[in-house]
């Protein structure tokens, strides 16, 4: 498989329902990213992250972020396991972000079981009509784990580097019996399986649509 580029990033706009969604979907990639595109402007947001999850979420941008050309983070407190029923408020919120216009986005898969994370997708699409948009997956005990179409290889030291992130920085997690290193790791290799890594790990996202240029 011939692989294509993300470099020449002007803007990234990353988007996150719950606080260690963006790591957990894209860390790697990130990480990644960072390191191609040394003077990109990192726009991190995390829709629900009030107390204890809101300090966790911004520990964790900051420590993802530390290569960034620059950065900013923003943390919102809608109601976890509710924004069906905060759908206008959520895309009244969604629309302050147009201002950055974004080179490439990264937001949650379109169907994900989670309702949160569902409603977030729907909204992105809805708001960035002409953007370039990459949904990420988020394993959890509902299952719904579909077939991806777009791979970014990882390294094991970029794999590495995420879930130590991810166990050092939300500690409130820890007693979740799928927030290990096996859970991440493991989804990790099978997409480095589908699409032949290098380092046999990657992460996915699923693309609706997409311009190349030439």
């Amino acid at each position: 498989m011939r692989e294509l580029g993300l470099g020449k990033l002007g803007t990234v706009l990353c988007l996150g329902a719950h606080s260690d969604d963006i790591e957990i979907g894209a860390g790697a990639t990130i990480l990644r990213l960072i390191r191609d595109n040394p003077d990109a402007h990192i726009v991190w947001v995390v829709c629900a992250a009030s107390g204890i999850r809101g300090e966790e979420a911004r520990a964790s941008a900051e420590r993802f972020l530390e290569g960034a050309g620059s950065s900013e983070v923003v943390l919102k407190d809608f109601r976890d396991g509710h924004f069906p029923h905060q759908w206008a408020e959520v895309k009244a919120f969604l629309e302050t972000l147009k201002v950055h216009d974004p080179d490439l986005i990264l937001t949650q898969y379109k169907q994900d079981l989670h309702q949160d994370h569902r409603i977030l997708s729907e909204l992105t699409w809805n708001t960035f009509r002409d953007h370039t948009i990459l949904e990420y997956e988020i394993p959890k005990w509902d299952g719904g784990m579909g077939a991806p179409n777009v791979f970014v290889p990882a390294s094991k030291a970029d794999t590495d580097a995420k879930i130590a992130l991810l166990m050092e920085c939300f500690a409130s997690q820890a007693g979740k019996h799928w927030f290990d290193d096996l859970t991440f790791r493991g989804l990790m290799r099978l997409r480095g399986l589908e699409c032949n890594a290098p380092d046999a790990l990657a992460e996915a996202f699923y693309a609706r649509k997409l311009r190349l240029g030439y």
